[in-house]
Order: C-alpha cells, then structure tokens, then sequence
C-alpha cells in the first residue's frame, strides 16, 4: 500500500481542512487555498452544496487526473499538499478512498478508479484533482508529486511467457497469461490425412484504436438526496451504473445513468472508465457537479482498441478447396487490464466455422498481460484479425490449387440452418449472392490475374453476429426491453435503453413502432439511454441493437396495437381482425371511410382500458454450445459481406492506392437503406485505415540504463488514420436474406462489413506484384521488404515466421453435430499437455 502524503486536504470532514460539504458551517465555506468571502445577509447560498452563489464561484468544477509517467512501477508514495494550496483547487481524490475494483467483465473485475499500489502502464490514473477551471486542474496534477519504483515492463506476449513473476495481476491463468482456451471439434489430424493439400502459414495484426470523433466525457451530480446523475459518452450505460454501484457502495436506486448520444464509439466507450467513476467520488466528495474531458492523448490511453494478435493456421483441403481440417492458434497482447479479453479470446476462434463448411477443427487462444494501455472491443471485436489470417490463407490455398478463389469459396460455403462444428446455429446466409455481385460488378473473371504488372484485385469474405447470445452477466431476463405510453393527442411515447452511438438505432426504434402503428415515424417522441426512465438494454456493441432492441420494440408495438384495435372495433362496430393501422388512421379494411385517426383511436382505447401503455423485451433463443467457452459466439443471427479491393502498386517503390472496391453485404432486411450504406461504407472507410496505416505502435527505448515503454503515436499527429481525399469509389451492393430471427427479416450491418478489407488488400497485392503481406497493416515498406526479398531469391513474403511456444492445457473436446455430439464435452484422451510453437 503506498503511503499517501497530502497533508489535511486529503481527509476532509471540516472546513479547517480545506473542504466544504453539505454540513459545513456557511461562515467558514472555503476552496482549498482560497478562503471564500465572508457569507451575509445578502448573499443567497444554495440549499443542496451550502456555498455561495456569486460569479466569483461557478458551481460546477472541472476534474482533470494524473496519469503514470511509468511502465510499471509500485507507489511508494504519493504528496498532494502542493496542489491542495493552490488557489482555485476544490478536491483531490486518491485510490485509497475507492477500494472496490470495477471491470467489463465478472470475471476479470481488475481496475481501480485511482490507482493504489502499483501503475501498470503509462497513463494508469493516479490521482483526480477538482478546480474552478481545467487549467487550475491541470496545474495542481502536475503540483502532486508521486515516488515511484520501477517494476520489470512486460513488453510483449514473449516477454510475458518468460517472466511469470512479478505478475501484472494476481489472478490469470498462470504467471502474465490471463487466459488459455482450448477447444477440439472432431479430429483434425484425421483430417488433415484426408487432405490432398495441407498448408500452414503464420500472420500477424498490429493492434489499432477507435479514433472517434468525440473524445470521452461526463458530467456527474451528486445531490442533496445522496444520489449522483452522470451524464457520460458511453455506450453501456447499463453496465456503467452497475460499475457505480460496486466502487461507490451505493444502492443502485440512488444512481442514475444517461448515456449521450456518441459523436462515436467503435467499441471505445463499451467498459465502465475510471473517469466517469471517479467524477461521480468526487462530486460526492465535495457536494458539487463535476465535469471531466479527456483529451485525445488521454483516449489513445484509455485505449480498449483492437488486440495486436499473433496466429498460426493450418489447413487441410481437399483438390476442389473442401476444408477437411482447420487449427487455429491465437496469442492477444492484451495490454494491463482485462476488459473484455476473455471473450475477445474466445472470439478469435469462434466465428472461424460459419463462413464456411468445416468438418474439423482446433481452436487454442492465449491472451498476456502486458504493461500497454488495455485493449478490449473494437469494431468487429476479436474476429477481425482471424478473418485476416483465414481470407489469406485460403486465397493462397486457391492459387496452390490453381483454383479461382472466389468458385472456391461458392463451392463450400456454409449452408443456411446448419449446426456447425461448434454448435453454432446459422439462420439465413446470402453469402453466394455477396460473393456474385462482387464479381460481377468489379469484372473479376475477365480481370483478376489479366491486369499489367502493379495492378491487381483481391477478394475476401467475411461473417459477423447480430448481438450476443449471452448477457455478459449471465442472467434468465431480456438483454433489451421496451415501454410504449400512448397520449390521448395520439402522441407515442418509446422508452428504451439502447445508445445511439451515431448508428441510428434511435431511428430504428421509431421505424418499427410506426411501422406496426401506421404511424409517421418523425412523430414519435425516442427517449433512450437513461437509467431511471428506460427499460435495461444492454448496450450498443456487438452490433445487437437492430435485432434485439427492433424485436423488443415491434412486439411493445403489437401490444399497443391489439389494446388499439379492441376498443376501435367496438367503437366502428367492425370486426377487429378487419381494422388497418396506416397513414395514421384506422380503418376497416372492407370499408376504409370507416375510420378514426390514430388520436381518436387512444381516446377510444384509453376510454375503454385506462391509461394506454405497453411494453416488450427480447431474449435470444438458447444456444445448442452447451461447452465452456461455448457462450462466445453464438448470436440470433450472422450477416454475411463479401469485398473486392482494386490495387495500384509502384513496384519500385511498394507504394499503392486503391481506385476502387466493390462490397456486398447479406442485412437479411434493410430497414432503412441510407443508413445500411452509411454502415457499410464507413465500415469499408475504417477498414482501408487498419489495412494500410493505423496501428498503435509502442517505442520500446533505453535512457540512462533504464527501459522506456511508451505509445508511439498517441495523437492525431502521428497516429495516421485515412483522410476523406484516401476514401476510394466504392460500389456497395445490398443483399437482403431474410432471417426468421429478426424484426422483419433484419440483421446488423455495423460491424461485419469492415472484416473482409483487410484481406481483400492483401489479397489484391500479391495479383499485383505477387507477394504476399502476412501482417497488417499492409505498408508500403512491407510490400517493399517482401519485393526485394524476391528480388533476391528469398521468400516473396512480408510476415512473422514463428508463434510463442506454449504448454497449451488439456483441450476440451465437443464432438461435432455430425458426429453424434450434443454440445457437451467429452472426457479427453488426448496426452498431457505439449510444447507447440516455432515455425509456419
């Protein structure tokens, strides 16, 4: 426990000490450092904070926080008595004074709001300061004075391997592993002797981050009833209060959340953050509103970004590409903190099956603790980086077999309703259809391998879920509820907790209740986000929302319709099953000029009924993966996208622009087609910039016999991220599969149009110049390498040759569908564990 020096500004409970609270005389009221003055008969003084209202002393305050100039070190001790003297400082707040730990996740409960002991990467929290304004915040941060000593930096998954002690964390795996999976459906090693080729090739993706537009921030309110309101950019604002009611020991009644609509979110604004729980400490602490603002350097710290993921992959196919056998190995950097990395592990293995037909297949997955910023979910979270290792590996498969890879991948794609190996159930899959509008419109067949020297096209595929299916605490109640109040003025009222994070899912929500209410749809009045008044969603990630909070919505909506249409029938004297809720009238559809408008109708059914108002939820159908690890993957549905990516690549110098994509993607429904291919273009727009520039790179340095480990790029400087001048024409092609499963047929397209680009590019090069790029991003200095490699009578390769060996635990075997297995596993034959690792 670090010893804490901040003199009496660290325990307040008088006005002596420097700070004032609901119970503070009002004649002694002070900020810290700057008495106030003297309170009179005309002065007025606030009822909920006790301090004087005048414009020398705005009531709310900014809070700014101290980060770790450390890697990894132990606190010896931290002074604040600095910056509790300096004028316009209105509280400081330390880890000590916020025990409880908080996380994504129920298993890897991890961070501290403050740090307490121990600093586990450069920018880790260690202090809040209060202020009049920012600066003074931002001054008295850098007035405190913290001893720190210095702890061995975990730099990479290898150097995690190799130094079990001293541990980021206490809990794991083993030593800095945070977890090992590892699961076994049929027999691989039988399948790869079926096999006529059998290929093995190692990738890597660098890990990159969310940069969205608006950086993180909250305002939060403690009040005279002891209870905080926080208004933050987040997008689970359900999981954010459940954090505020561990750390602050508070009744979950007494907190409340509201989510902001998110100039942005990615996947960045999916964990609980230290400063929306500290904000809500220290407006407790010192009885005022507290507004907190990161900035972009403190984003890129809070990170949560894309894992950097080193895999392996061998695959056994048949002549005509049949995929007899798949093992898949993964390691994640994932950074200090555990966030969402054991589902992002599972993840990486879980997707692999419903592209395509996989008879057998070996998943294992290793994620490290490292002194990086924390990754977690981004866009796609966890699948992306093997759908680059698979999308590549198979376009290499295709040329080994002298086969067109995209007949490959029509010839044996998953196929609609099948149990795949790992019991996950798919709905529709319009997949073919993606992969033929692709070809057609970018004139694959006449082009692909015809071009001149330095030009090329790459194709790859992809698949993504439509939300969970498992709450992140698992639980029997809806991951996404509804409430309809309908006003006698026919006003409808929505009430929902979904975010909308810049993806339309308020519009959403007004779409389908007018659609079933025959309503126009700017009418209705959206209320979401906010915990006191809606009902829980779980949050907009894992492109759920459209699949899960729709069908929440359209069965509130036939609710409200059937109280509706009973008190109309009796009201026209028409059959019910007759009546037509359209251009907001109802009417008898035998006779429309029998009719009410919808206003009449809610005075009719408010007559008969009482107050009109209804509600609805969804919970996915239960998963057949009755396994551990099992929970990971499955979803209601799968939305499928194929991509075909036009290159130019200067052989002379590896540089490249890419004129040109075509991309189709299988929404089963398009609810709204401006907002489908805003979706799927933006998708295609963030991946362009992970395929050819963004990565959050680290500089691993020495300085005067001391280790520096540090973010390379932490702003928009350096961080390199495409402009709209880098955007290329992009031909986007809507494909609509229905899926039984979805409000109208729906299904995401947030998320699952981003996985297949990165491939695509890679792909696209090699029938450019005919190399191949193994890691991502694909850089010009790559492509160089890998041409003068070739030039030289190397590998015509760009890439990582070796994986970390590991002893890799007792898999988990489930037997496929196919061969007699219910979803359970089965006692193991396999050996003790062994060795595997070294080259591809």
């Amino acid at each position: 426990m670090a010893a804490e020096s901040n003199g009496a500004a660290n325990q307040p409970g008088t006005a002596d000490q420097g700070y004032y609270r609901h119970d503070t005389p009002q004649q002694d009221l002070r900020v810290i450092g700057k008495p106030l003055r003297k309170v009179d008969a005309r002065t007025k003084v606030t009822g909920r904070t006790g301090y004087a209202d005048n414009l020398s002393l705005p009531r709310m305050v900014y809070m700014k926080l101290l980060r770790s100039t450390q890697a990894h070190a132990r606190i010896r001790s931290i002074d604040t008595s600095a910056a509790a003297a300096m004028p316009g400082v209105v509280g400081i707040l330390l880890g000590s004074e916020l025990p409880n730990q908080f996380g994504i996740l129920p298993v890897s409960n991890d961070e501290h709001t403050l740090a307490i002991d121990r600093v586990r990467f450069v920018g880790d929290p260690v202090a809040a300061v209060a202020a009049l304004d920012e600066e003074t915040a931002w001054a008295a941060c850098r007035a405190i004075v913290v001893d720190y000593e210095p702890l061995p930096v975990i730099g990479s998954p290898a150097e995690a391997l190799a130094t079990p002690e001293p541990r980021i964390h206490d809990y794991g795996d083993e030593g800095n592993v945070h977890k090992y999976v590892n699961l076994q459906f049929g027999d691989v090693e039988r399948g790869f002797a079926e096999s006529d080729l059998v290929r093995q090739d190692v990738f890597f993706f660098e890990g990159n981050t969310h940069l969205p537009m608006e950086q993180h921030a909250c305002l939060a309110d403690y009040d005279k009833d002891h209870k905080v309101t926080i208004h933050s950019s987040t997008q689970t604002p359900h999981y954010l209060h459940k954090a505020l009611t561990k750390v602050l020991a508070m009744p979950a009644s007494n907190i409340r959340v509201i989510a902001c609509p998110n100039g942005g979110g990615f996947g960045g604004k999916s964990d609980p953050f230290n400063h929306e729980v500290a904000a809500c400490a220290m407006s407790r602490k010192i009885g005022r509103p507290v507004k907190c603002s990161l900035t972009r350097e403190e984003v890129f710290h809070c990170h949560r970004g894309r894992h950097p993921v080193l895999m392996k992959a061998k695959i056994g196919v048949r002549k005509d590409g049949e995929i007899q056998a798949l093992d898949f190995e993964s390691h994640l950097d994932g950074g200090a903190f555990g966030s969402y990395g054991v589902a992002s592990t599972f993840y990486t293995g879980a997707l692999q099956t419903v592209t395509y037909q996989l008879k057998n297949y070996h998943f294992r997955g290793a994620r490290y603790f490292t002194n990086k910023a924390p990754c977690g979910p981004k866009r796609g979270h966890g699948t992306v980086q093997p759908r680059f290792a698979l999308e590549c590996l198979l376009d290499k498969v295709a040329c080994d077999l002298d086969l067109d890879p995209a007949e490959m991948r029509l010839r044996h794609l998953a196929k609609r309703g099948e149990l795949t190996a790992n019991f996950m159930r798919i709905g529709s899959m319009g997949l073919g259809e993606c992969i033929e509008k692709v070809v057609a419109g970018s004139g694959w067949k006449e082009r692909r391998g015809k071009l001149p020297f330095g030009r090329g096209l790459g194709l790859a595929c992809s698949s993504y879920l439509s939300g969970a299916g498992l709450p992140i605490y698992w639980n029997a109640m809806p991951h996404s509820g509804v409430q309809l109040q309908l006003d006698r003025s026919g006003l409808v009222t929505v009430f929902c907790g979904s975010t909308d994070i810049g993806q339309g899912s308020m519009s959403v929500l007004a779409y389908v209740v007018a659609e079933v209410l025959g309503l126009d749809p700017m009418k209705l009045r959206i209320v979401t986000a906010d915990t006191d008044l809606t009902p829980v969603d779980l949050g907009s990630y894992s492109s759920r929302v459209t699949l899960m909070t729709g069908n929440a919505a359209m069965q509130a909506a036939e609710r409200a319709k059937e109280i509706v249409a009973a008190a109309v029938a009796e009201k026209l004297e028409v059959p019910k099953s007759n009546l037509v809720f359209a251009d907001e009238h109802v009417f008898d559809a035998a006779d429309p000029s029998r009719r009410m408008s919808f206003a009449e109708a809610v005075i009719a059914a408010e007559a008969k009924f009482g107050t009109v108002g209804t509600v609805g939820s969804y919970k996915p159908p239960r998963s057949a993966a009755r396994f551990k690890g099992g929970g990971v993957g499955p979803s209601p549905s799968y939305s499928y996208t194929a991509a075909v990516v036009e290159i130019e690549v200067d052989p002379e110098t590896g540089q490249y622009t890419i004129p040109k994509i075509w991309v189709a993607h299988d929404v089963g429904r398009s609810i709204n087609a401006a907002l489908v291919m805003g979706q799927i273009e933006g998708s295609v727009y963030m991946g362009l910039g992970e395929a050819t520039m963004e990565e959050s790179a680290y500089r691993d340095r020495s300085h005067k016999g001391k280790r520096v480990f540090l973010h390379n790029q932490p702003s928009m400087l350096d961080y390199k991220s495409p402009l709209a001048v880098d955007m290329p024409e992009v031909v986007t092609y809507i494909v609509e599969d229905h899926d039984p499963n979805g409000p109208w047929g729906a299904k995401e397209a947030g998320q699952g149009p981003l996985l297949p680009i990165m491939p695509a590019v890679a792909n696209a090069v090699f029938d450019a110049v005919g190399v191949r790029i193994d890691t991502n991003p694909i850089t010009p200095e790559r492509i160089f390498a890998a041409l003068q490699s070739k030039a030289k009578g190397g590998e015509a390769r760009f890439g990582p040759s070796d994986v970390p060996a590991v002893a890799w635990p007792e898999p988990r075997v489930v037997p496929p569908p196919w061969e007699g297995g219910d979803g359970k596993e089965v006692a193991s034959d396999a050996p003790a564990p062994t060795r595997s690792g070294g080259k591809g």
